[in-house]
């Protein structure tokens, strides 16, 4: 089993513009028909314009989106590549409807800027794409996405991680008006720390594991990454190898302090241990859980 995601979208395309030219069709046969009944041949033509018609053609860009967003869902456990349909959102946890692709065991997936880390949200997409489309075809559709996106880098990799970093809570908290139910963690503008989490896997305990097992964690590799930098720039003889690594100490130091300021608002939810009322929906939710006892808000999601 090794498929390319690009002859599934050609399906898919021919599927959509057959049912898109049906439909149109259709819309104008009954115009024709009305046109006739009521005599109005001189004041409306029967053709309908194609945006006017009430399906959508396929649109790469927008396919290749929600098949990462569908990825996304079963890397939550929200679908599953064993069963149809809507598969967890709340309630008991059935852990046998996961056989082909392992959902993660503690609703947080970081994003990072450079691949730190094999268990990554990237790292976890290029895992889905594998066992989805066969490892043979693994680069080449790993290519198609990248190319789909248009996003900056030099690797198929860069271009799918750069999605992540900047745009993915965007197109999701689009796509689901406002309300979305995938979670960023996000420390600020130097991408310091970002991390996904699901809304209906949200307990008491998700600031807080994301806290020690991620936050902290990525302190720690800039913490050794400003490390070794500092001794390329002590012991390099090449200037230009001097100058990239005090670039990036720069850098590193910077989303080091971003981290560091972040999790000074961490803590203080971390230990309040707030919980959520699904029922209570996201809005109210997404406000809780960034607010402190004594109602003091604390900006540790991304703003909606």
């Amino acid at each position: 089993m090794n498929k390319l995601i690009s002859e599934k979208y050609k399906e898919w395309e021919q599927e959509c513009n057959q049912r898109f030219q049906q439909l149109k069709q259709n819309e104008e046969e009954l115009n024709r028909i009305f046109i006739d009944i009521y005599g109005l041949q001189d004041e409306l033509t029967p053709e309908v314009a194609d945006k006017d018609v009430t399906v959508r053609k396929a649109d790469l860009q927008r396919e290749i989106k929600s098949l990462i967003s569908y990825a996304v869902g079963c890397m939550f456990g929200r679908y599953s590549l064993d069963v149809e349909g809507l598969v967890y959102a709340g309630g008991k946890w059935d852990s046998s409807k996961y056989i082909r692709f392992i959902p993660d065991d503690d609703n947080c997936i970081p994003i990072t800027d450079e691949e730190y880390f094999k268990d990554d949200i990237v790292g976890r997409l290029v895992e889905f794409v594998k066992v989805v489309y066969g490892e043979k075809t693994l680069e080449e559709n790993l290519s198609f996405i990248a190319n789909a996106l248009g996003n900056k880098g030099n690797t198929s990799r860069e271009v799918i991680r750069n999605y992540f970093l900047n745009d993915f809570i965007k197109d999701h908290i689009k796509t689901y008006q406002k309300r979305p139910i995938y979670w960023l963690f996000d420390s600020g503008k130097k991408n310091g720390f970002k991390a996904l989490c699901y809304m209906h896997r949200w307990n008491a305990d998700t600031i807080g594991n994301m806290r020690v097992e991620y936050l902290h964690r990525m302190q720690r590799v800039y913490e050794k990454e400003i490390k070794r930098m500092q001794d390329i720039i002590d012991n390099s003889k090449d200037n230009k190898e001097i100058l990239n690594a005090t670039k990036r100490r720069e850098k590193l130091q910077k989303q080091l302090k971003e981290t560091k300021d972040y999790d000074t608002l961490v803590a203080h939810l971390a230990l309040s241990r707030i919980d959520i009322d699904l029922d209570d929906g996201v809005k109210v939710n997404y406000e809780k859980v960034q607010t402190a006892p004594d109602g003091k808000k604390m900006q540790i999601l991304a703003k909606i």
